[in-house]
């Protein structure tokens, strides 16, 4: 099949570049700039806030599938934390709807799209599955703008039913150039002792391997499965048995444990919460439905893989 890859470059996309041509498909990689090292059938270029340019580029694409792998997370020198998910917000709303127009408006058939899997409200049983309520009335407004902005996303998406839209919602992800790969901002706070436990450390946290989240984006070009999907291992983990594990494995110092209070001032709203009151993701779905499972089925297994 022809398949444009939008977000090509990204954690994701590089994974499921080749993937996608092993087996058997066109790729066409949707860019903003320059990308020469990129191993695909065709390159087309456009901000995906530029609904003019989105236009053109699928409609030289001609794909009969279109991932949607973008994001803006990757900073740029000088952004604060607020710039950098604000402009991933605005990618989620205003992006994903100017490529869902250019999808329908060139017959496209199938639509793929990337959302997170831990945007949950902390209420309920500790994993949830698709159905559980987004946490839209967050009181930080960085993670309630993040939150309203994937329940944006997936409304568009799912909207478009002549699509067969599909939204894989992705857990926490590790591995090669991941925050948590050893060399990431996760691996490297870790490793200096910088990140600590934060409360009770209850918090849960579902992880995927990134290889794992690309095989799962490519078996979605291929199924005939609409809906949510969280895309998630077996094993949520609360952050008392991740983060000191971790910790374990880089032969890094023992995590300080601090108050929640402190937590909060320290690694910001989102962070203290991750570590204490965030719930894991169910993968029940996504393996009966769409007969996805991870290779890697927990982050102890795989966290120092490449």
């Amino acid at each position: 099949m022809r398949v444009l890859l939008a977000g090509a470059t990204g954690v994701i996309g590089r994974e499921l570049l080749p993937l996608l041509r092993k087996a058997d498909h066109h790729v066409t990689a949707l860019v903003r700039g320059p990308a020469p090292d990129l191993e695909a059938d065709a390159v087309v270029a456009a901000d995906l806030l530029d609904a003019p340019a989105v236009a053109a580029a699928v409609a030289a694409a001609r794909p009969e599938v279109i991932v949607h792998q973008v994001t803006a997370l990757r900073p740029v020198s000088g952004d604060t934390r607020w710039e950098v998910f604000e402009r991933t917000a605005e990618v989620r709303r205003v992006g994903t709807a100017n490529l869902v127009r250019a999808a329908q408006a060139a017959g496209v058939r199938r639509f793929v799209a990337q959302s997170i899997a831990f945007a949950a409200a902390p209420v309920g049983d500790p994993v949830l599955g698709e159905d559980a309520p987004l946490y839209l009335d967050a009181p930080d407004a960085t993670w309630a703008t993040t939150v309203q902005a994937v329940a944006d996303l997936e409304r568009t998406v799912l909207q478009a039913g002549e699509l067969a839209p599909i939204v894989l919602r992705y857990g926490s992800l590790y591995g090669q150039h991941t925050v948590y790969d050893a060399n990431g901002t996760i691996g490297q706070a870790v490793h200096l002792g910088r990140l600590p436990l934060v409360g009770d450390g209850a918090g849960l946290t579902s992880f995927v391997h990134v290889r794992d989240a690309a095989l799962a984006a490519v078996l979605a070009v291929e199924h005939a499965a609409t809906g949510v999907f969280n895309i998630v291992d077996n094993e949520p983990s609360p952050a008392h048995a991740w983060l000191p594990g971790y910790a374990n494995l880089l032969n890094a110092p023992e995590p300080k444990r601090i108050p929640l209070e402190l937590g909060e001032r320290l690694l910001g709203w989102y962070g203290a919460f991750q570590q204490t009151r965030q719930r894991g993701a169910d993968n029940a779905k996504a393996r009966d439905q769409l007969g996805w499972q991870p290779t890697v089925p927990s982050w102890q297994a795989g966290v120092c893989l490449p």
